[in-house]
């Protein structure tokens, strides 16, 4: 018997679900080997998936492969796609991971669950109202911009400890948490460390920190949360 191969496919292709969740599996695997490698306990850093910019049936196969935490980098698109999903899927949690207009604040204290982009005390109020009015716990992250880059938010190194300081005393708002995008072209472990000294300090026990391309830097840093896009879903499209 002669088999036609030209026009047989003899390598097995994974579906998009298939691969969203081997994805899933590897990183979640090189977060454990990174926690061994610098004595940190398994499952001490949370994998927060990246799905802005997703579609719902991308991020209805995360949700398959049992990915709960997923980030969110715009409240309007947030609201479209998480508030039907999140009646379905009860125990998802959603982190806003990018800037947040204090017009915008009311909505992001009703959807999310933790706020990682809070960089000035105008928006630490206005969240801090929010929270007291409406009695829905969130929690809240202060953002630090360790590269000092003009074009990103954030609170500069060496005003996040008075900035910490203002948001619990004055403000009520209990800050567990800090955040930082280190800038792309410099070493990201100089960023991650400086932004765990800063956490230190504070008594500030959550950390979240690392990408796609240097979230097992970040782990072994001390990140409690890594934002990880890409290595799950691939390149984004738009």
């Amino acid at each position: 018997i002669q088999y036609n191969l030209i026009n047989m496919d003899l390598k097995y292709k994974m579906s998009e679900t298939e691969t969203i969740v081997n994805n899933i599996a590897l990183v979640k695997k090189a977060i454990n080997v990174a926690l061994k490698a610098s004595s940190r306990a398994e499952n001490t850093t949370n994998l927060v998936a990246v799905s802005k910019t997703r579609q719902l049936d991308v991020i209805k196969k995360a949700l398959t492969a049992g990915q709960y935490i997923f980030g969110e980098r715009s409240v309007q698109e947030a609201e479209g796609k998480w508030l039907d999903l999140k009646k379905v899927y009860p125990s998802t949690q959603l982190h806003l991971i990018g800037p947040l207009q204090t017009n915008k604040v009311a909505l992001a204290v009703g959807l999310f669950d933790v706020i990682e982009t809070i960089d000035r005390i105008k928006l630490a109020k206005a969240i801090s109202r929010q929270i007291n009015t409406t009695g829905r716990h969130v929690r809240c992250f202060g953002q630090v911009n360790t590269g000092k880059e003009i074009q990103k938010s954030g609170v500069f190194p060496e005003d996040a400890d008075a900035f910490v300081k203002t948001c619990r005393l004055d403000l009520n708002l209990p800050v567990d948490g800090l955040m930082c995008i280190p800038p792309k072209n410099e070493e990201p472990s100089l960023h991650f460390g400086l932004l765990r000294k800063i956490a230190d300090r504070n008594n500030i026990k959550e950390l979240s920190m690392g990408m796609s391309a240097d979230y097992k830097i970040a782990v072994q840093f001390g990140a409690t949360y890594v934002r990880v896009g890409t290595a799950i879903f691939g390149p984004r499209t738009v």
